[in-house]
């Protein structure tokens, strides 16, 4: 069975970084795209960055220049950096990936941004 589980949420101070992994299981992870989504207290869940296959990657407006998302196939495993962390990007961040047979996510990471 398809298993995605983030962690390196945290607390952290606005202008401080995080980095949040995603280890994936149960898919040949190297032929699958991988998105990180985020979804902030009574706001809809919104897409942050995607990486696919062959590492071309694509970011929302709000991300770009301060997230970056990366992959090792080796380990299974989707990163993303947040650098300059803002008080409006606290959420739940959460790994998702789809195939024919469904659509996964993870079980999310708390990302608190506040000083």
């Amino acid at each position: 069975q398809v298993q995605l589980v983030e962690s390196g949420g945290g607390l952290v101070q606005p202008g401080g970084s995080l980095r949040l992994s995603c280890a994936a299981s149960g898919i040949f992870f190297r032929g699958y795209a991988m998105t990180w989504y985020r979804q902030a207290p009574g706001k809809q869940r919104e897409l942050v960055a995607t990486i696919s296959n062959d590492r071309r990657t694509n970011y929302a407006d709000s991300a770009k220049g301060r997230f970056t998302i990366s992959r090792d196939n080796a380990k299974a495993t989707v990163y993303l950096q947040l650098n300059s962390l803002k008080p409006e990007d606290t959420a739940v961040y959460y790994c998702n990936t789809n195939d024919l047979a469904g659509d996964y996510w993870g079980q999310g990471t708390q990302v608190t941004v506040s000083s």
